[in-house]
């Protein structure tokens, strides 16, 4: 217990899924938690229980394509808790589709959330985690970023930028010696809403499979482990990065995927 004990973590998409076992494992090793969302009464709901369970959280609306709003959501954690230790770039949302039918709009659509966010992130947070002597930011990739996949080419496309990106600015911020570490995480078959855009699991008034089962077929023929994982799986990854255990690590791929990109 307490390994992020007096931390500030600003955890963006975090009303849900990754976001929310982010957000609740931090809070339970000590860390002062700020959940950020567009999904407003879910991340209340999360900020909520949070608390209840003997843990400081609290929520911000938060588009994380926009750039005012990522000023005003910087300014109001300085505010309230004077500094920032650690940022995990949670948000972000999966369309799949064949590149012949795929919408610009919506290649536009998932760029903005999954890259423009994480990039906006990084630019606005890196001056106040500089304030306080450094800090920790982990960008939330995806095994779509280590290898291509049929019908994902705009998810590889945003996933694969997030780790590069991560890379250079880690470089940067450890150029400046400046204390900042940041790392990239690649969660490989996890069962979040994520998938329901996908693979399309779950749709009403298909023929779909529920996503439980949905992932637990795919895992089972793809996954070396033979078993999908879980928010908690990603959490508990995450919290090592925020912590100080992991002090002497950048620009660094934490793959969590059962040994799916190895086969």
């Amino acid at each position: 217990m307490g390994r992020v004990e007096r931390k500030v973590a600003l955890v963006t998409g975090g009303a849900s899924g990754i976001g929310k076992a982010c957000a609740e494992r931090l809070a339970a090793e000590g860390a002062t938690v700020v959940i950020t969302d567009v999904q407003d009464e879910q991340g209340r709901a999360t900020a909520e229980a949070i608390r209840a369970a003997g843990g400081k959280a609290d929520y911000l609306s938060h588009d994380v394509t926009s750039e005012e709003a990522w000023v005003e959501v910087i300014a109001e954690v300085g505010k309230r808790h004077g500094r920032l230790d650690v940022l995990v770039n949670n948000a972000g949302i999966g369309l799949g589709g064949s590149i012949l039918e795929f919408s610009l709009a919506d290649f536009r659509r998932q760029t903005a959330v999954n890259l423009d966010g994480v990039f906006l992130g990084m630019k606005h947070a890196i001056p106040l985690m500089r304030q306080g002597g450094g800090g920790s930011i982990v960008n939330m990739s995806s095994v779509a970023g280590l290898k291509g996949s049929p019908n994902l080419a705009a998810y590889c496309a945003t996933k694969g930028g997030v780790r590069l990106m991560t890379k250079a600015v880690a470089m940067e911020c450890a150029n400046a010696k400046d204390g900042v570490r940041i790392n990239s995480v690649h969660p490989g078959i996890i069962e979040t809403p994520i998938w329901d855009t996908i693979v399309g699991t779950g749709e009403p008034g298909t023929n779909a499979l529920p996503r439980s089962q949905t992932l637990d077929q795919m895992s089972s023929m793809a996954v070396p482990l033979g078993m999908k994982g879980l928010p908690d799986d990603i959490a508990n990854g995450v919290l090592w990065l925020a912590s100080d255990e992991s002090r002497y690590v950048t620009a660094a791929e934490l793959v969590i995927d059962g040994g799916l990109t190895v086969r």
